[in-house]
C-alpha cells in the first residue's frame, strides 16, 4: 500500500512562500473544503479572525502525483542549513548537452520570483544550481 506524504515548511509568511513553491513546481493552491467556494468563505465559517489567516497555506500537484506542501507560520527565523531539500528537475529527459541551458533558464525564472542563486555545480556529468527560496531554504535546480 502506498503511503501519502506531506512536506512541511516552517515559514515567516506561509502564503508568500507557498506561492513561490507553487510556481517552482507547477503546483496550485489547495482547494477549500467541500461546500465552500473560497478559503475566505471557509475561514469565515470556521471563525478564523482576519489577522490569523496567514498562519498556514498548502499547495498541491494538480495531477495528484506529487506530495502536498504545507507551509506553517513560525516565529523564529531560519538559522541553519536545511537537512532535507527539494530538487526542481528542469531538464528531465533532455540530452546532457542541453541540460545546462534548461537549468539556467529555469533559474532565471525563479530568481524573478524571489529566489537567490548560490552556486553552480558540475560533477560526474551532472549539472545543477544551488539556490535559496525567498525565506532562505536551500534547493537545487537540475
Amino acid at each position: 500500500m502506498a503511503v501519502q506524504i506531506q512536506v512541511t515548511f516552517d515559514a515567516a509568511h506561509p502564503p508568500t512562500l507557498g506561492a513561490f513553491w507553487a510556481l517552482a513546481l507547477g503546483y496550485v493552491e489547495d482547494a477549500p473544503p467541500p461546500g465552500y467556494a473560497t478559503w475566505d468563505e471557509a475561514l469565515d465559517a470556521m471563525g478564523v479572525p482576519l489577522d490569523q489567516r496567514d498562519t498556514a497555506y498548502a499547495v498541491v500537484d494538480p495531477d495528484g502525483v506529487g506530495p502536498r506542501l504545507w507551509f506553517q507560520k513560525v516565529p523564529e527565523a531560519k538559522t541553519a542549513k536545511n537537512r532535507v531539500h527539494l530538487d526542481v528537475n528542469a531538464a528531465a529527459g533532455l540530452p546532457r548537452e542541453e541540460r545546462p541551458a534548461a537549468v539556467r533558464a529555469r533559474v532565471a525564472e525563479l530568481e524573478e520570483a524571489g529566489a537567490t542563486r548560490v552556486r553552480e555545480q558540475e560533477e560526474n556529468g551532472a549539472y545543477w544550481i544551488v539556490m535559496l527560496d525567498p525565506e532562505g531554504n536551500e534547493f537545487c535546480v537540475q
